[in-house]
């Protein structure tokens, strides 16, 4: 069995940081944010960091954090939403990454995610609903891609998405010990 690190995407309100915390405890492995990873590095909140930089140097960082993980193992990796706008950064983690997609639903992930003031808006002149609703559909095609297996979170625990998570694994000859 080969070791490899889990890597999850989706959209903000899937479920994604919970279920990295939950994954790395139950390994023993290390879990990795993106996001804390490139607060860290520069000493700034991601709203910050867009407000006086842009989107575009947001994700050049992002990139950068990709690249420095690809060769890590044993890693739980909570991607940002937007992971899979640059193909460098899929093709940095896939190749020693099971790559997961969560999902849920517009509804679902707008009850989730209503009260978060840690994002600035992804679109300029749009409600909250409809700007989900346009990444959405606008990355929906690049998750579908980017992703070996996708779990859908509406009417699942934060155990029940580790568990399945955790069965794929084993099914697909991960060694998931420490």
């Amino acid at each position: 069995m080969r070791a490899v690190n889990l890597v999850l995407i989706g959209y903000r309100g899937t479920g994604k940081s919970t279920v990295t915390e939950l994954l790395a405890m139950r390994l023993g492995w290390k879990a990795v944010s993106t996001d804390a990873q490139i607060v860290e590095k520069v000493q700034m909140k991601i709203p910050d960091i867009v407000t006086n930089h842009g989107w575009e140097h947001f994700r050049n960082l992002e990139t950068q954090v990709c690249l420095a993980l690809k060769d890590q193992d044993r890693l739980v990796i909570d991607t940002g939403g937007g992971i899979i706008l640059r193909p460098a950064n899929m093709e940095a983690l896939k190749p020693n990454g099971l790559v997961f997609w969560l999902t849920a639903t517009v509804t679902t992930i707008t009850r989730r995610i209503s009260d978060d003031t840690q994002r600035p808006a992804l679109t300029a002149g749009k409600t909250f609903l409809e700007e989900i609703q346009e990444v959405l559909t606008e990355r929906t095609p690049k998750y579908q891609a980017a992703a070996d297996h996708i779990i859908a979170t509406d009417d699942l625990s934060p155990e029940e998405i580790t568990s399945q998570i955790l069965t794929i694994a084993r099914d697909h000859g991960i060694n998931l010990s420490c």
